[in-house]
């Protein structure tokens, strides 16, 4: 499959593990982390020391920044206490010390704790334009999602899984990609191997709208995989007791499961018409599951929106 996203733009070098633009640096590795690397991308090195808790604000500003640039530049950390005869090679005469390093070349830098975020976030940004990809990369990313999500939609799973994996090779905290990423996982109704995606990512990324809605469907799947089975027998025991608001329940957790959407959603809502109030409010809740699942604009989400309003305000 050809490349979506090409390596060498921008961000395309990478000096961290997996994709991380942050990473740390000493005597041994030094000129290839930060001299070698900044021919391909700007590079900006913090030397620091662990003593010194003055230092912690600035460090956290830098790497809040860093990632915002999404591969357009890279920090390395440096902590002089294990390497003294690096910061005496360089000079340094306080901490802490920032430099940015740009085609091997020192380009711009600051000393001291006295930077504001917001400062820290102009020089991380004038730095990150040097490279002269940040922008770019960010449009193709951009446009791998979109071919991404529209080979999902079309059923192409392998496809889309291809694309995503190509994005997190560059950007390894894409809430679109890892939310992509699960929603191919439940497509081939691996509801485990998307949970455990879910799972591994730390909490604010799981906070993300993305993601958030990705949780969603996981928790949906997970419920209508229990609902598989006969659709027969649920439609013959509503056919015969339109009442029975449990085997509407049921039927419209086999519907979903089933992919048939709107049929889940006109069960549901007529459950709603019957008992408002049936077993704690139980529909409407699964019809707001449903609808997070399926994201604010999909054209089921809307249509049932519209219903279930016109039944509760009726």
């Amino acid at each position: 499959m050809e490349t979506i996203i090409g390596q060498n733009s921008g961000g395309g070098g990478q000096t961290g593990g997996a994709g991380d633009p942050v990473t740390t640096a000493g005597q041994q590795d030094f000129t290839q982390k930060v001299i070698e690397g900044s021919q391909q991308t700007p590079v900006i090195c913090y030397f620091h020391s662990p003593r010194d808790g003055s230092a912690e604000t600035v460090g956290s500003a830098l790497e809040q920044a860093v990632r915002q640039q999404r591969g357009a530049v890279k920090l390395v950390k440096v902590d002089v206490d294990q390497n003294r005869q690096l910061a005496q090679q360089l000079r340094l005469q306080s901490l802490p010390t920032v430099y940015a390093f740009v085609q091997g070349q020192p380009y711009d830098g600051f000393a001291g704790a006295q930077a504001d975020a917001q400062q820290v976030q102009q020089f991380v940004q004038q730095v990150a334009q040097q490279g002269g990809g940040g922008q770019d990369q960010q449009a193709q990313i951009d446009h791998a999602l979109q071919q991404a999500k529209g080979a999902l939609d079309a059923g192409e799973v392998s496809t889309a899984q291809q694309i995503y994996g190509q994005v997190l090779q560059v950007d390894e905290q894409n809430a679109g990609a890892l939310a992509g990423l699960i929603r191919c996982h439940l497509a081939n109704d691996d509801v485990q191997g998307a949970r455990e995606i879910y799972d591994s990512l730390t909490e604010e990324m799981q906070q993300s709208g993305e993601l958030a809605a990705a949780k969603a469907a996981i928790d949906l799947a997970e419920e209508t995989a229990k609902a598989r089975g006969d659709l027969g027998d649920l439609e013959q025991a509503v056919q015969q007791n339109p009442d029975d608001l449990q085997a509407r329940y049921d039927l419209a957790l086999g519907y979903n499961a089933a992919g048939k959407r709107e049929e889940a959603c006109d069960q549901l809502l007529e459950i709603i018409k019957r008992n408002k109030e049936w077993e704690d409010d139980a529909a409407r809740k699964q019809l707001v599951k449903f609808f997070e699942a399926w994201g604010p604009k999909d054209e089921v989400t809307l249509s049932a929106r519209r219903r279930l309003s016109s039944i509760l305000f009726s």
